[in-house]
């Protein structure tokens, strides 16, 4: 009996060595293992950030452009060339100075003989220019008359 409990404790005893063997191994198994991981991890080469265009698109492209988070509309138009409008628009400034030029040279006179009739007449309020009224065609020939003093 003696010798099979013997052999019992010594089985027992390499069972324990064993299995603290196997708990090492599979310990350093798994921290390689780990290792590696972060090896690869480390790796990966890291994507480029994503380049932010300096061109302005779409409807207010213009006033980004004024306001300075970007450089130049897509037609080339710099902070320099821009401007507000008296109605609060944002504007090219060789646009807006030519469209001044032909309202005086076209439209602008005519008002201002409109204007001046108007006062002369003592008109207040709304009356067609020509027409059918009395009122209208002498309206209109006073106007006519200004404009072609100028």
């Amino acid at each position: 009996m003696a010798p099979k409990a013997a052999k019992k404790a010594v089985k027992k005893a390499t069972k324990k060595v064993v299995k603290k063997a196997v708990k090492k191994t599979t310990k350093k198994k798994v921290k390689k293992v780990k290792k590696a991981k972060k090896v690869k991890k480390a790796k990966k080469p890291k994507r480029k950030a994503k380049r932010v265009s300096k061109i302005a698109k779409g409807k207010r492209a213009k006033s980004s452009v004024l306001r300075g988070t970007k450089e130049k509309t897509v037609g080339g138009l710099t902070k320099a060339d821009l401007m507000k409008s008296k109605s609060g628009k944002v504007v090219s400034k060789k646009a807006s100075i030519r469209a001044k030029k032909t309202f005086n040279q076209r439209l602008g006179g005519w008002l201002a003989a409109v204007a001046k009739a108007r006062k002369a007449l003592g008109i207040k309020g709304f009356c067609a220019i020509g027409g059918k009224t009395a009122k209208g065609k002498a309206f209109h020939a006073k106007a006519k008359s200004f404009y072609k003093k100028k």
